[in-house]
């Protein structure tokens, strides 16, 4: 289950960031946040779990990392498959054709999100998590996930199940929560 968020502005899954979002992002990343385009998914609570972001940063670095995980137990809960051996265990699902195609698919997705905010020479091609052919970063697949919602990526969408963690409970510190009665609430996947 994800929490992603309607589109605003015409553009599908991202909403607005208002200056309570950047200040949660900058608690949970320890810094302030560059080339921020919106709220690509969120907490139960309304907090940021995915930032979408430019694909040039202000001051003119290139960056490929659209969907940004924020969110801490996220984070974490990425962090422990990747230590346990998943990444290895889901990179072998690859070998299924299905899989492979819809993975290929989702890095496809991903660069069509992407480029409608600005084509980058300097990444062009370049997704992020090893798509379209390695499993490389369970924290970017997540993301996606989250953001794009069910089905677009397999490999997210399998991170997010096996994960500890879930955007329908909160586990946010609690100078790191949202207000999901100020109209962020999260949409059920």
């Amino acid at each position: 289950m994800t929490a992603a968020v309607g589109g605003a502005g015409g553009a599908p899954g991202i909403e607005p960031a208002t200056e309570r979002d950047l200040e949660i992002m900058a608690l949970q990343l320890g810094r302030t946040m560059r080339g921020v385009l919106g709220i690509g998914a969120r907490c139960a609570c309304g907090a940021p779990t995915v930032v979408v972001t430019s694909p040039r940063l202000p001051d003119g670095t290139p960056f490929p990392t659209f969907y940004y995980l924020t969110h801490p137990a996220a984070t974490a809960a990425a962090s422990r498959l990747e230590a346990d051996g998943t990444m290895a265990a889901l990179q072998e699902r690859l070998a299924d054709p299905e899989v492979a195609e819809r993975y290929a698919a989702a890095h496809v997705a991903y660069l069509a999100a992407r480029e409608a905010h600005g084509v980058v020479d300097e990444i062009a091609g370049i997704s992020a998590g090893g798509m379209p052919t390695r499993v490389k970063c369970l924290h970017a697949v997540l993301a996606h996930s989250l953001a794009a919602g069910p089905g677009v990526n397999p490999i997210g969408d399998a991170t997010l199940a096996l994960a500890d963690w879930s955007p329908e409970r909160c586990a946010c510190a609690p100078g790191q929560r949202g207000s999901a009665v100020q109209g962020a609430a999260p949409s059920p996947r």
